[in-house]
């Protein structure tokens, strides 16, 4: 790609992605969830319950991949046991997610890491994420890592980047624009301009 600004066509997005790694496990600190939530591995997770906790938690970030991803490939990574899903339950209610794709060894890579846009800054996501790395590191894989864009929450780079993991690497993602293609709604992603 050549220096300066490029052009996207019409109804498309384009967000800066960072990837990052972890190489050795780090001190965990005590992060407890408040009372009323719980993480638990999901094993056995109808596609629909999967695709309603997905949007509700990636709406506001425009997740769309595992919306517009076909029902048979969908239902055949959800049952694959190098596949994993871990949802924040409040009350029974998923209102987090971490996805870990284990199908490469010996690295583990977190697919996905979120919590819905209403209960960020009441200290889930330290916790959730001192549940991920617990959770990855008693596998002891020789790499973790992760990916996020500049379409995630504005911290969520810093929080990785404070939880351990360090940067090594960037690519441009362009892709059409969910809301205009009527995976996600018109309101969704507010901080990102309707064009």
């Amino acid at each position: 790609m050549e220096n300066g600004y490029q052009s996207l066509r019409p109804g498309q997005i384009a967000s800066v992605v960072t990837y990052l790694e972890m190489r050795h496990p780090p001190e965990l600190t005590a992060r407890q969830l408040p009372a009323g939530f719980e993480m638990r591995r999901m094993e056995r997770l109808a596609i629909a319950d999967y695709r309603a906790a997905f949007r509700a938690i990636g709406e506001n970030w425009l997740w769309f991949s595992r919306l517009v991803m076909p029902d048979a490939d969908l239902t055949a990574r959800l049952a694959n046991p190098a596949m994993e899903v871990h949802f924040l339950l409040n009350a029974g209610r998923p209102v987090g997610i971490l996805e870990l794709d284990l199908s490469q060894p010996p690295d583990i890579e977190i697919v996905l890491f979120g919590i819905e846009h209403g209960l960020r800054g009441q200290g889930l996501g330290a916790a959730m994420m001192r549940y991920a790395l617990q959770t990855v590191w008693e596998r002891n894989p020789a790499r973790l890592w992760l990916h996020t864009c500049t379409l995630d929450d504005p911290r969520a780079l810093g929080f990785y980047i404070h939880s351990g993991f360090m940067p090594y690497k960037r690519a441009v993602e362009v892709a059409n624009d969910p809301r205009l293609q009527g995976i996600l709604p018109k309101t969704a992603a507010p901080q990102v301009p309707l064009l």
